[in-house]
């Protein structure tokens, strides 16, 4: 009894898939007008969920921000979607591609949260992600 519990359990372990852990990322964010900020972010990679609280001030009203792809000093396209923190915070979930949470989790250096205003349409304050 004890050799099939044991091989029922062996097999168990072996079909089951792996379950990833959720992953704290954050980034502090600054702008060439004074404007600063912080962000926090937990990465579900196997729900493919992006939790977030984003922080900024001295920037104006914020009209948009996301996350994009793209190293320190270069820009990139938007890759999650954020609420824009129009009265200096902003907090939610946002639905991503599991493909893109494994690639935030792999290298947060080369992606980057930007928030825009309408006197910074290319962004008021941007700041790498990291562990």
């Amino acid at each position: 009894m004890v050799r099939k519990s044991l091989a029922v359990l062996i097999a168990f372990t072996l079909v089951s898939p792996a379950t990833a852990a959720v992953i704290t990322l954050s980034s502090s964010l600054f702008g060439a007008s004074g404007g600063s900020g912080t962000a926090s972010f937990k990465v579900d990679p196997d729900k493919g969920q992006v939790g977030y609280d984003l922080q900024v001030k001295d920037i104006g009203t914020a009209v948009a921000a996301h996350i994009h792809k793209g190293a320190a000093g270069a820009g990139g396209p938007p890759v999650v979607p954020l609420d824009a923190p129009g009265s200096g915070k902003s907090q939610g979930c946002a639905d991503v591609d599991k493909d893109v949470a494994a690639a935030l989790i792999a290298d947060p250096a080369g992606y980057y949260v930007n928030v825009h205003t309408a006197a910074a349409p290319g962004g008021a304050v941007r700041g790498q992600l990291s562990k």
